[in-house]
């Protein structure tokens, strides 16, 4: 596991404050624009109904990807996966039995949405961790990245 320093606190903090920041944002767009506009066509009324799901499984999931990319630590793939099906989970048991008022029925359509959200952000990290091991995707930290899977020790 990398050691953090304060800069790079600081960075994961503000990355996953943007991320929560955006999932409003998005979820308010969709709320105030794209559902109305959208709801008279049914499979477009479909996909604005359950983007809500699918971004906050999504962008919560990365809040956990964030820090795993940033410091590395030894099991940062089972931190994502095990956090990323978690985020399903929950959403999921929203969905079936809320708890938060976020939804007022359930609709197997949001529960997929959350599945794919969850999915998405595993891949985006899978994504990332292939594009550092391949050279294409370096910081500061990882500039002297190796193509044979192993980490690099400045």
């Amino acid at each position: 596991m990398v050691k953090l320093n304060r800069k790079s606190k600081i960075r994961i903090m503000a990355i996953n404050v943007f991320l929560f920041g955006l999932l409003f944002g998005l979820v308010t767009l969709n709320k105030e624009v794209l559902r109305p506009m959208f709801s008279h066509i049914p499979f477009a009324g479909i996909l604005a109904g359950s983007f809500p799901n699918f971004i906050a499984a999504y962008i919560i999931s990365l809040a956990f990807v964030n820090p795993v990319v940033t410091a590395e630590p030894k099991y940062g793939r089972h931190i994502v996966y095990i956090s990323s099906v978690l985020v399903f989970v929950i959403l999921t048991v929203e969905e079936l039995k809320p708890m938060w008022g976020a939804s007022t029925y359930c609709d197997l359509f949001d529960i997929l949405g959350s599945g794919l959200g969850s999915l998405l952000s595993i891949m985006t990290f899978e994504l990332i961790i292939l594009k550092r091991k391949s050279g294409h995707f370096t910081s500061e930290k990882h500039d002297c990245a190796r193509n044979d899977g192993k980490r690099c020790e400045k």
